[in-house]
This record gives structure tokens, sequence and C-alpha cells, in this order.
């Protein structure tokens, strides 16, 4: 039974995560519309952010397993989305929206790419 208790945290951290996702993906749609995949954008900014500043109170702080299975592999696990993504990329690809594929590519790469490494040094100058 023991065994059992990372993947229930998983699976309870991946719908909280996946229910957050969706809430911002709503939210997005609703400020700004169906042109730009804005609201998968900012989940995968957002949650880089905080993997990278988890990550790094984690590499500096004593936290239990299952804590960051549940904080790291389910919530975030669930909240950041690559696979939706790669659909949004390809939509707007196939739609002839070559400029606009180019551009979501670029910033969801290098945004939160970005922001991992941001949360990264917060947390080892705020931990330091």
């Amino acid at each position: 039974m023991q065994s059992l208790i990372p993947y229930v945290l998983v699976f309870i951290g991946g719908g909280i995560g996946s229910g957050l996702r969706l809430g911002v993906t709503r939210l997005a749609f609703h400020l700004t519309g169906a042109g730009f995949p804005l609201g998968t954008l900012t989940v995968n900014v957002v949650g880089s952010f905080v993997m990278g500043a988890l990550a790094g109170l984690f590499a500096m702080k004593a936290v239990p397993e299952p804590l960051r299975m549940l904080l790291m592999t389910g919530i975030l696990g669930g909240f950041t989305t690559f696979s939706a993504f790669s659909l949004d990329f390809a939509t707007l690809y196939e739609r002839g929206e070559l400029g606009l594929a180019a551009l979501y590519l670029v910033a969801s790469v290098a945004l939160s790419v970005g922001a991992l490494f941001a949360g990264l040094v917060l947390m080892r100058h705020v931990t330091a």
C-alpha cells in the first residue's frame, strides 16, 4: 500500500494543476480571444518559473520526497503543458499564420527557459 502513495499524490496534484491550467486558459481566451494561444504561453512561462523556484529551493533545503512529488510532478506536471503548446503551434501553422506560429514557438521556449533560470536565481538569493 505504501508504494501507491506517490501515485496518489501525483494524481491529486495533477488534477489540481490541470484545473488551474483550465482556469488560466479560459481567462486568457475571455480577455484576448482565440487569435493567439496566450493562455498556454502564460501557463508554460509561469509554470517554468515556479518549477525553477522550487528546484532551487529544494536543492538547498531538505524537503520530503512526497511533497516534491505532489508539487513538481503532480501540480506543475498538470499545470504546464507542452503538449498543448505543440497543438497550438500546429494549429497556427496549419492556418497559414506562419509569423504568429514562429513568434509563439520562440516566445514559448525562450520565455519558459528564461523563467526557469529566473526562479533558480531567485531561490539561490532568497535562501543564501
